[in-house]
């Protein structure tokens, strides 16, 4: 007896794997998280993520450039300010000349519209206690004071130049502010990625180094509880409600799960953040010859796909889209 079925007849030679894949992975699908750092004279590599790196002025718009021309969909940039320019507020977050916003508008100028130019859209890296918000007299983020400077922070990312703009804090009423804020500016066009369900992860520890993080406590008051399924739905379904162009999932493989619930109930696109925990193990093991470093940056580019999203932000979205 010989089986009927036989699935391997589709799996026998790559042409015929390639012909039958149920899910693509292209370069447009990739977003390139990008730090521009103040008071530096030369890219620094970040030591938890290797071969990522705080950038100046004039080392970010070459990255950017060479992102572009590999096919990339889109930039994801983050503000890395001098110790000594935070303060309690945030104000570099919302200063025109405060980093970031000098970064947007170098990306601007030099691409245009031949990408999309993404911004961070929250106060942590600002801050001299490294929370997303300002804190009351008790220490504790005060939700609403909070919301009035990301309402001037995403003013004046798009004045900068930014496409998207990304609030990432997590606090309630976040999308609705900064809609309001922009169309009061008469930025009508300008939308929101929102990070919509997003988690107090232990994955996120690079991505402190790399914007020099003066965080003091945690973030558990205000991001997702790692255990908790059915509110991310609920924080997707509020942030649509209150006019997100697009939502976001972060992190990424820790979330696959949460990724297929919120691209079954979203009418919009879906994104996913493959976080700086998430570079940093593959690429240590890769670096210790336990596993093969491009398989299986594909593997898990993929598997994000597969999970539902039609964007992934990911520290390989160059490299990436050379191989693609």
């Amino acid at each position: 007896m010989f089986p009927v079925d036989r699935p391997r007849r589709l799996r026998r030679t790559p042409a015929l794997r390639r012909l039958v894949a149920e899910t693509s992975l292209q370069a447009r699908h990739l977003v390139l998280p990008m730090f521009v750092a103040d008071g530096i004279t030369e890219q620094r590599e970040i030591s938890s993520m290797p071969g990522v790196f705080q950038h100046t002025l004039d080392s970010l718009s070459k990255a950017a450039e060479e992102a572009v021309a590999a096919g990339v969909g889109g930039l994801m940039l983050f503000g890395v300010p001098r110790p000594e320019d935070k303060d309690a507020t945030g104000t570099g977050a919302s200063d025109p000349d405060g980093i970031l916003n000098r970064g947007l508008r170098a990306l601007k100028a030099d691409l245009g519209d031949a990408t999309v130019i993404m911004a961070d859209t929250c106060l942590d890296e600002f801050t001299d206690h490294g929370h997303c918000g300002v804190l009351t007299p008790e220490g504790v983020v005060d939700n609403d004071a909070t919301l009035a400077r990301y309402v001037d922070m995403a003013v004046a990312q798009a004045d900068a130049g930014a496409h998207l703009l990304g609030p990432s804090g997590m606090m309630d009423g976040q999308v609705a502010a900064i809609r309001d804020g922009l169309d009061a500016a008469g930025h009508t066009e300008v939308g929101q990625l929102a990070y919509s369900a997003k988690y107090a992860s232990a994955f996120y520890g690079p991505f402190r180094e790399a914007v020099g993080s003066s965080l003091q406590g945690d973030r558990r008051t205000y991001q997702q509880d790692a255990a908790n399924r059915r509110e991310a739905a609920h924080e997707v379904e509020l942030d649509l409600a209150e006019g997100a162009d697009m939502v976001m999932v972060k992190p990424a493989m820790s979330y696959l799960d949460i990724l297929r619930d919120v691209a079954n109930i979203s009418p919009v696109p879906v994104a996913a953040y493959q976080i700086s925990g998430e570079y940093a193990m593959i690429t240590a093991a890769a670096q210790n010859g336990w596993i093969d470093r491009d398989a299986a940056v594909l593997e898990s580019l993929t598997s994000i796909r597969r999970a539902g999203a039609d964007v992934v932000l990911t520290y390989w979205a160059t490299e990436a889209a050379g191989w693609l």
